[in-house]
Parts: C-alpha cells; sequence; structure tokens
C-alpha cells in the first residue's frame, strides 16, 4: 500500500518498497558508468575490460576526448562499428555532458547491434571538470578539478 501526504512534496509519492529500489538501483548501474570509475580502470593499467567510444562529431572530438576512446560518431554506428569494436568487449559510450542524450543514442544502437553497453554519466564535460587529462587534435590536454564536481583531495567516498 502506498501513503501519501500532501504537505511534504518529498514524500507525496512514498518511497518505493526496499526490494523494488534495490531492482531498481542495480539496474541504473547495469546501464550507466560514472566518470570516475571509468576513469579509475583506465588509469589502472592493463586491459579495463571495456572500450570507451566518444559518439560526436569530428569537430567536438578534435575539441577534447578521453584518451584512447573510439571515435564513432552515433549516425555512422550502423555502418562502423563491426569494423572498430569487438562484440565480445562492453563499450561505454559518452558525448558532451548531461545535457545531451547522444551517448544515449549512440548505446541504444550499438545494444541494437548486439553489443554490451553502458553510457558515461556527466559525459566528456564532467571527465574535463573532475580533472581527468584528456586529448585534443593539438594533444594531451587537462584543466584542474571543478570543486563543485570533484573531491579536492582523496575520494568522494561513493
Amino acid at each position: 500500500m502506498i501513503k501519501t501526504t500532501s504537505e511534504n512534496p518529498v514524500l507525496r509519492v512514498a518511497p518505493a518498497a526496499p526490494a523494488e529500489a534495490a531492482a531498481h538501483f542495480r539496474a541504473a548501474l547495469a546501464f550507466h558508468a560514472d566518470v570516475s570509475d571509468v576513469a579509475t580502470a583506465l588509469a589502472a593499467g592493463g586491459d579495463p575490460g571495456f572500450v570507451v567510444l566518444d559518439s560526436r562529431s569530428t569537430e567536438s572530438w578534435d575539441q577534447g576526448h578521453v584518451p584512447g576512446a573510439v571515435h564513432l560518431p552515433t549516425a555512422l554506428i550502423p555502418e562502423q562499428a563491426a569494423q572498430l569494436l569487438d562484440p565480445s568487449v562492453p563499450v561505454v559510450t559518452y558525448c558532451w555532458g548531461p545535457g545531451c542524450n547522444g551517448a544515449t543514442r549512440a548505446a541504444l544502437a550499438l545494444a541494437e547491434l548486439g553489443y554490451q553497453v553502458k553510457e558515461m554519466l556527466g559525459g566528456f564535460e564532467y571527465w574535463a571538470r573532475e580533472g581527468f587529462p584528456y586529448e585534443t587534435w593539438q594533444g594531451p590536454a587537462g584543466r584542474e578539478a571543478d570543486p563543485l564536481t570533484a573531491p579536492v583531495a582523496g575520494d568522494c567516498g561513493c
């Protein structure tokens, strides 16, 4: 039974039962990867067990991209994915940032072709804002971590 209260906007619709909540959040983790987790896995060296795919235009790629990422604009996925990606290796897609659904569209296109896929939350925007190194058409680049999006010392603990 769902209880409601009109006085509290947070609890106007009651939270899900714990088992439902666990299933929902487990499913969310199956579809999404955090920028920090992707960076940690890539920085560990060796094979991370996945490939990162930048689904943006060539102009956007040149402006900045995750080191080692594969560049494959979403519109070209149906034609070129088989030449660039191993179907047995999971793919993590990204686009500009949380205001863009390009990574979602790329993930859908790849899933429809039979690839295992996750979307990197925050996209390139949060990769750069969290202070991770990136590459441009001119070579390696980076910026200081934004203290509003990344811990200034150590780990966020999540």
